[in-house]
């Protein structure tokens, strides 16, 4: 990639820049697209997985109880890593921490190309996730410091990079790993080198912005606009945690199982099936493009109680719907329920303003535990109740979004607050 990125020898403003903002908000953008390239090609690896189940299925004679627990590995690994070192960078950030990350995937994708036992496929998939737990708590940090205040714009901008990277990681796994084999693997290798090169850069910005005065120095003094009662936010954090759960869980149900799903139930070939699942991951990364900034402008309460509970009359539809209607409501659902992550996102670091990294990596842990944790549960009920029972039961799992009813309503406060400081 030909980006141009301040680095720790490129100071990112000049006094004289300070004063001119469109000078600013370019480069506050190059950096959100810079990162959000970096998402992409993070989350094009870890889909890569996904993609590869039916290979590895076959090669190594798996259950869905062992490709479960492949999911349940890598997310796990990551859910349990990523609050503890947003907590950590929280109060001694890394800036050059996100390339490190990164190798630690590389070194996992691989292991993963070479794998001869189903042991080492899962220490691949901890490697994995291991770079994961860095990077998203880490990136989201970056992706606040470079909103410009525009949070909600900011979060959606570095998290479509995800959604489109695990959206063409099927396309490509269909194209090269799998009429070529496990070892093919290894040439997604090349994408985790550019991606170390990326981050390398974002963190000599990052550093420039510790040296500027941007980072744990304001902390507290961002803490002291915290407005809620510490049960309120405990209370809320609940509910969001419940619609995480709910959210994630159904991901999980279609980005590890639909392949299966679609190949018992219509009888399509792998490839043919992995086109389904590129639909379904398209519309995730649009909707979550438009959750953001539709939250800054109408509400972050709102878009997180439209787009979990509003997407139930679909995902009932689902088990019921052929062909063509299945594609066309994967579609619907992936777009509507993707666009509340990053309105939660900002919503959890509005209620703790001053734990940017600590709230970012619990709530991407939780989300990739809760994703963990349902691949395993739903191979183990696909092993014995059949892959078309756990997407009736799954369907029911957007009704939780009811619960958002009970968020408090945090963002009308800072906006009278805002106004009386003004």
């Amino acid at each position: 990639m030909h980006t141009t990125l301040p680095t720790a020898t490129t100071p990112l403003a000049t006094a004289s820049d300070a004063a001119t903002p469109a000078k600013t908000d370019q480069t506050r953008f190059r950096v959100l697209g810079a990162i959000s390239f970096s998402h992409f090609l993070n989350d094009m690896i870890q889909s890569l997985i996904l993609a590869i189940y039916p290979l590895l299925k076959g090669e190594f004679s798996l259950s869905f109880v062992q490709i479960g627990l492949i999911t349940l590995t890598y997310q796990i690994t990551a859910s349990l890593l990523q609050p503890l070192v947003g907590l950590y960078t929280d109060k001694h950030p890394k800036p050059y921490s996100l390339a490190f990350g990164m190798g630690a995937t590389l070194v996992g994708l691989l292991l993963l190309s070479v794998a001869p036992s189903f042991g080492v496929v899962l220490l691949a998939a901890a490697l994995v996730g291991t770079g994961s737990s860095v990077f998203h708590p880490e990136s989201s940090r970056i992706a606040r410091m470079a909103s410009g205040g525009q949070h909600g714009l900011a979060q959606a901008i570095f998290q479509v990079g995800g959604s489109m990277g695990s959206a063409v990681g099927p396309l490509l796994a269909a194209a090269i790993v799998i009429p070529r084999g496990q070892s093919a693997v290894a040439w997604f290798g090349l994408a985790a080198l550019v991606a170390i090169s990326v981050l390398w850069q974002i963190g000599g910005w990052y550093k420039q912005q510790q040296l500027a005065g941007f980072g744990p120095k304001k902390k507290t003094a961002a803490a002291a606009h915290g407005l809620l009662p510490r049960r309120i936010v405990i209370w809320a954090f609940l509910v969001l945690m419940v619609l995480v759960f709910s959210k994630f869980f159904y991901l999980s149900s279609i980005s590890s199982y639909y392949i299966f799903f679609l190949m018992s139930k219509f009888h399509l070939s792998v490839q043919s099936a992995q086109v389904y699942l590129f639909v379904f991951l398209f519309a995730v990364a649009i909707g979550t493009l438009a959750g953001g900034p539709i939250g800054d402008r109408i509400g972050r309460k709102l878009v997180i109680w439209v787009s979990i509970l509003g997407v139930a009359p679909f995902t009932l539809a689902l088990p019921y719907a052929n062909l063509m209607w299945t594609g066309v409501l994967t579609f619907v659902v992936g777009f509507i329920l993707a666009s509340a992550f990053p309105a939660i996102i900002v919503f959890a670091q509005e209620l703790l303003p001053g734990k940017i990294g600590a709230v970012s990596g619990m709530f991407f842990g939780f989300a990739f535990g809760m994703g963990g944790i349902g691949a395993a549960v739903l191979g183990a009920l696909a092993d014995t109740h059949g892959i078309g029972y756990v997407y009736h039961l799954c369907a029911y799992l957007p009704l939780l979004g009811i619960f958002a009813v009970f968020l408090p309503n945090v963002e009308r406060p800072r906006r009278q607050m805002a106004g009386a400081h003004s």
